[in-house]
């Protein structure tokens, strides 16, 4: 796509498509005085980058199929997300590796110009940051062994459920009165279920799903439509970015990459 390419960034092209719209950010025209321009406005010449001509991204890596690192290469629905953000700006992409708790937090935005990790969208996050358009929707699953006799919640409690930390699952696990074992990332917490640290694992069907699909000694033994959706998370300062990954995923909806990359990591019932 040319560097150059100009957007319009009236309310309807932010706050329409098929996306679902929370968090969408609305800019007025670029100068209501000038001539010629239409109201357009060459973005990647004046999006605001913490390091000028690098879009530099905060991720917690490994969690696949989000983002992970395959062949010596940092791969994911994440990545191919921010990937085109970075190629519609005409920059570099840059990944830093960040923690989940300074990601879902906010604190990482120090040295990142986007968080984005499978970030549940919450009112408590909104707190420390501002959202994009929501690219994926999710639900909770609770995974156990064939024949554990975990069926349920109710038969989970009791027992030690593996949460990875900071997460819409631990919080959910909680209010529901399990007895949590934390882990540090999503890969940790699926290696504590399989060496038995763990009787069952509770978070997000998106990465458990992905990372089980292949094993027929576990399954799937409730789902909890929570409805969550995630977004990338950006300062609240920086409105000019915000729009500008808004209208990104908008085009990648539209042009049906984001579709392509649904259907790539998390397979053809993915399509939309």
């Amino acid at each position: 796509m040319p560097t150059s390419r100009v957007r319009r960034l009236a309310a309807t092209a932010l706050c329409a498509g098929t996306l679902a719209l929370t968090g969408c950010a609305v800019l007025g025209p670029a100068d209501s005085g000038g001539t010629g321009t239409g109201g357009e406005v060459a973005l990647n010449e004046s999006i605001p980058l913490l390091n000028p001509g690098q879009l530099t991204v905060c991720s917690d890596i490994p969690y696949p199929p989000f983002e992970f690192q395959q062949d010596g290469k940092t791969v994911g629905y994440d990545i191919d997300i921010v990937q085109r953000i970075a190629d519609d700006l005409g920059a570099e992409l840059s990944i830093v590796d960040s923690s989940f708790e300074a990601i879902q937090s906010g604190a990482s935005l120090t040295g990142c110009d986007v968080n984005i990790s499978s970030i549940t969208i919450t009112d408590e996050r909104r707190q420390t940051m501002a959202f994009s358009i929501p690219y994926l929707d999710d639900d909770l699953v609770l995974v156990a062994p064939v024949g554990s006799g975990i069926t349920d919640l109710e038969s989970a409690k009791g027992k030690r459920i593996g949460v990875q930390q900071a997460t819409t699952g631990e919080f959910f696990a909680e209010e529901n009165g399990l007895d949590i074992v934390q882990f540090e990332d999503g890969g940790m917490q699926v290696e504590g279920l399989r060496s038995g640290s763990a009787d069952a694992v509770l978070g997000n069907g998106s990465v458990l799903l992905y990372q089980l699909k292949d094993d027929p000694a576990y399954e799937v033994v409730e789902t909890f439509e929570t409805g969550e959706q995630l977004g990338m998370g950006i300062s609240p300062d920086n409105a000019l970015l915000l729009s500008f990954v808004n209208q990104t995923l908008l085009d990648m909806e539209e042009d049906g990459t984001l579709n392509e990359s649904r259907v790539r990591w998390f397979g053809e019932e993915a399509a939309q």
